[in-house]
């Protein structure tokens, strides 16, 4: 039997998946695919808006997080990571759920990349649209 050190949530974004835990004790130090969060996430808003389940609940400096993220772009590895944080926050403490439902961190992001249409025209539905309206 081993004892559970630490919180995990999981999170999605676009083509992103995120496992994020959360190790209490720690000193605010996180860790993704290997490199410290900010060389990472070298774009500020996206450090940012990984960590904002943190700001939000007061718990920047209680945990050390440990991310593994998988697919899509840099930002949709960002988002994913801020859901599986805000998740595993859960996991610690349920009474987190206000907060974080107000600040929009618990909503999974369902918007996923349109598919290609067939034809000439450029963008998702550029000819679809304008079909719709002419007609």
């Amino acid at each position: 039997m081993t004892d559970k050190h630490y919180y995990e949530g999981v999170g999605r974004r676009k083509r992103s998946t995120a496992r994020a835990r959360l190790f209490p004790g720690g000193a605010g130090k996180m860790t993704v695919n290997d490199l410290p969060g900010r060389e990472y996430f070298d774009r500020l808003g996206d450090y940012d808006s990984a960590v904002s389940p943190l700001r939000a609940t007061g718990t920047e400096k209680q945990f050390d997080i440990t991310i593994v993220v998988l697919g899509g772009g840099i930002t949709g590895q960002s988002d994913a990571s801020r859901h599986a944080i805000a998740r595993a926050l859960l996991q610690l403490n349920e009474e987190l759920r206000p907060q974080l439902r107000k600040a929009g961190l618990l909503t999974r992001d369902a918007r996923e990349k349109e598919r290609k249409k067939p034809g000439p025209q450029a963008g998702a539905q550029g000819a679809y649209l304008h079909q719709a309206l002419v007609t």
